[in-house]
């Protein structure tokens, strides 16, 4: 499938859900950088795309890049509200108040 994708890409086929997909697919295969890189320029073609925001703060979380994925989380759930998609605004808080927990944790703990 990431084959399909990335011809996609090659043949001047960008598009946010095309950028979106092809990070999901290289998250699964654990390359972070690679679909970091290509969730924010779905993110650059469509800043309003609350999925991707989403999946941003995940991808930044898994590589441990905590402040930087509360950061877009709380821009995300901005972009959602705003937009009023509400279930991701939702999901977004869910993994939001996680992370702020863990952080608090990890402050006490020091």
């Amino acid at each position: 499938m990431r084959q399909v994708l990335e011809k996609l890409l090659l043949e001047g086929k960008d598009d946010p859900l095309l950028r979106f997909t092809l990070a999901n697919v290289c998250l699964q295969d654990a390359e972070c950088e690679t679909a970091l890189a290509h969730v924010q320029r779905a993110i650059a073609l469509n800043p309003d795309y609350s999925a991707a925001w989403k999946l941003r703060g995940a991808i930044l979380h898994k590589m441990g890049r905590f402040e930087e994925a509360l950061q877009v989380w709380r821009e995300g759930r901005t972009v959602a509200e705003r937009k009023g998609d509400l279930q991701a605004a939702r999901e977004i808080g869910v993994f939001l108040k996680r992370l702020e927990r863990q952080c608090t944790a990890a402050n006490h703990n020091k």
